[in-house]
């Protein structure tokens, strides 16, 4: 990255912005890389597309940029974005800049070092979040065409079948067998609503010393989707044990001494915040497709790793996660069944 280039462009379009400008990478960002920009007058985040050969569809910053502003402007909890570049002679690719968010992310689910009070509220908030993200009116906050209305598992199902396809690196008997299963098991149930595609707790923020999310982070996949599909994949927390780069899951954990929500506690408090009535039907064919399309998008970064576009230390956990994912999947299938 050409950082005199960047500090250049700053100076014109981030508002009060002063140099010189220091860069530093995050780790992880797999799919987007994302940088710390640091200068006499605050702190960046930057988000770029990756360089090199992509799937098509994938890595999509514009329509990040394009979502955090219209919640930015609907009071949700995102950081402030700040300008979007779609020249590649900046820094190589297409590019956003928002404001940095300084609080705690949580990589571990079981929130060491916090007391069973905190832990609880804590994942209250993060319940609301999404339920009141899921609660927006499309339409009234801008998004109404953010994606194309209906058929979303269809759609969505056959899209990460593609992608896997593209990316397959060793052949898996279980995502083999969900490809098929899938698409002729999907509910009849149409609903929409802004659905992030990647909501878990090591991308959000929690306030430094409030049991309180100050910005959803991720949005790379964000589109109208279904709700339910959304919030299932959320709900995988509770579903899965240590797996490749997978955050620690919460299967087999002491819920109850550590302060967290059972998965029928918090999916009842969920229902209760979005209106939903009978609480969530066809539970084993969410878990499958979540499950299935988590496995397409790790196979995707085994994919990149293939063709150089990605660092081989995250990739190669990435790869030897999507069997057990795929096979944990398939499980759920067979007992829909």
């Amino acid at each position: 990255m050409d950082v005199s280039r960047l500090q250049e462009y700053m100076l014109l379009h981030v508002p009060g912005f002063q140099g010189p400008l220091d860069v530093s990478q995050f780790k992880g960002g797999q799919s987007n890389p994302t940088y710390l920009l640091k200068s006499p007058s605050g702190k960046y985040v930057l988000r770029r597309k990756p360089p090199g050969k992509l799937l098509r569809s994938a890595h999509a910053v514009d329509r990040e940029f394009r979502v955090i502003s219209a919640l930015y402007a609907a009071d949700f909890p995102v950081p402030r974005p700040l300008c979007f570049c779609d020249d590649d002679a900046v820094v190589g690719t297409m590019f956003f800049i928002m404001e940095f968010i300084d609080g705690r992310i949580f990589w571990d689910l079981d929130l060491p070092g916090i007391d069973p009070d905190e832990r609880r509220d804590i994942y209250d908030q993060v319940n609301k979040t999404i339920a009141d993200l899921h609660n927006f009116d499309v339409s009234k906050i801008g998004l109404s065409d953010y994606g194309k209305p209906g058929n979303y598992f269809a759609r969505q199902i056959s899209r990460w079948t593609r992608q896997y396809a593209a990316s397959e690196t060793v052949a898996i008997t279980e995502m083999n067998e969900l490809m098929q299963w899938l698409p002729t098991h999907i509910p009849e149930d149409d609903r929409a609503a802004v659905v992030h595609g990647d909501y878990r707790l090591d991308n959000m923020i929690i306030h430094p010393t409030e049991p309180r999310v100050i910005a959803v982070l991720d949005w790379e996949l964000s589109t109208i989707g279904h709700p339910i599909g959304d919030f299932t994949y959320h709900l995988m927390s509770w579903q899965m044990p240590k797996i490749g780069i997978s955050s620690m899951g919460l299967a087999g954990k002491d819920l109850k001494s550590l302060g967290i929500p059972s998965e029928e506690q918090y999916v009842e408090l969920y229902c209760e915040r979005t209106g939903l009535s009978g609480g969530v039907n066809n539970r084993d064919f969410y878990s499958a497709y979540n499950f299935f399309r988590l496995a397409a998008i790790l196979q995707g970064i085994a994919g990149r790793v293939r063709d150089g576009t990605a660092s081989s230390a995250h990739g190669d956990s990435a790869a030897q996660s999507v069997a057990p994912l795929a096979k944990m999947g398939w499980a759920y299938a067979q007992n829909s069944t």
